[in-house]
């Protein structure tokens, strides 16, 4: 992509290794300059012991108020994957700055309309995202074929705009972030939006928006999110998920808490993972709904038995991350899940579970306001 000096990001990465504990490092990498002077990005690293030929990678990303968390690594040893999670705040490990650390993840960074490109956060974040790639895949033992991406929140917001920019990904897994933040975000972001002229709004949109960058990702991506998550509300998550030509599933649970722990926990995540970069199971998969004025359909398939399926429904008109969802009895039968639509219900989605506990979903699908037909019924 024009935007981005990505031969440079994804060449070879200079670091350095300040300490060796188990099976994780900590380093410090070189990233993009920041106002003329060479920057440093602290990261944990690490790589599981392996006498069964080469391992799986992932780069795992922070979000807003984030750091570069050790647990977040050592949980992706522990599974058997390379892991490197880097601070995005010109922080070391214990969140204190570091002399030649890159811009700061706060909103004059993120937002700024004065400031060049270049010295935005999302330029380095990205740019330290891909780096992260090319160091792991500079490890002998490391397969550089199998690596994937994720993070949670903003970090998602970077995982989105990676998928589309670094074309060496095998996987993408957002957690909450997604594109269109003009469109509706979190509100102290709307506010940040409606004080740029419409001129600097347009810049960075297309600049900085994922929504620009992932109609580039041709490799599969597991969205995962909360129906009333405050940040990245389910209307923009949607608009998302319609735009990579990879094959994109779905995890959205009722009321998800929005946290790095939080974001990190889903056992989907893992399992998505295995499916793309370590042949395991593959999550099950969900076909486009039928709808009908009483009723909504959709079939599946699944490597596993499906033990649950239900329909999430809601029956408010407000505010996205307002609305209150529900749950209601679904029914299976030869592939198929199919639900009664309740009266005066304004969005709602399919959803199944195997029993694994792997959770997936269909698209919502918005009904018009006293009509039986459907306001948005476009699927993938």
């Amino acid at each position: 992509m024009s935007n981005w000096n990505i031969n440079v990001f994804s060449g070879e990465v200079r670091y350095r290794v300040l300490r060796v504990d188990g099976d994780v490092q900590t380093i410090l990498f070189e990233s993009e300059p920041f106002f003329g002077e060479p920057t440093d990005v602290f990261a944990y690293m690490g790589v599981p012991k392996n006498d069964h030929g080469l391992v799986p990678g992932m780069v795992c990303v922070h979000g807003g108020g984030g750091k570069a968390f050790r647990q977040w690594v050592e949980m992706w040893v522990e599974r058997g994957y390379a892991a490197i999670a880097m601070d995005l705040s010109g922080r070391d490990g214990n969140e204190k700055r570091l002399a030649n650390g890159g811009p700061e993840q706060d909103h004059a960074a993120k937002f700024s309309t004065t400031l060049a490109w270049q010295y935005l956060w999302t330029y380095h974040a990205v740019a330290a995202a891909v780096r992260a790639n090319s160091i792991l895949r500079s490890i002998p033992s490391v397969d550089g074929g199998r690596i994937g991406i994720t993070g949670i929140s903003w970090g998602g917001y970077v995982t989105c705009i990676a998928a589309g920019v670094d074309t060496r990904f095998a996987c993408a897994i957002p957690v909450y972030g997604c594109g269109f933040l003009q469109r509706n975000s979190a509100e102290e972001w709307m506010k940040i939006f409606a004080a740029m002229t419409e001129a600097q709004r347009q810049v960075w949109h297309d600049k900085c928006d994922p929504s620009i960058y992932l109609g580039n990702a041709a490799i599969p991506m597991l969205f995962v999110s909360g129906t009333n998550d405050f940040a990245y509300p389910l209307d923009i998550l949607e608009m998302s998920c319609a735009l990579p030509v990879g094959e994109v599933t779905r995890c959205i649970r009722v009321e998800m808490a929005h946290g790095h722990e939080a974001g990190w926990a889903p056992k989907e995540i893992g399992m998505f993972a295995d499916q793309h970069l370590a042949n395991g199971t593959p999550l099950p998969t969900m076909g486009a709904c039928e709808y009908a004025r009483d009723s909504l359909k959709a079939g599946f398939t699944s490597g596993c038995p499906v033990s649950h399926a239900c329909l999430v429904y809601t029956m408010c008109r407000s505010g996205w991350q307002d609305r209150k969802w529900r749950t209601a009895a679904a029914t299976l039968s030869d592939g198929v899940v199919e639900a009664a639509l309740p009266e005066d219900v304004s969005a709602c989605f399919l959803a199944i579970e195997d029993d694994r506990g792997a959770y997936v979903n269909t698209p919502y699908l918005e009904v018009g306001e006293n009509t039986a037909e459907p306001a948005v019924a476009t699927y993938r």
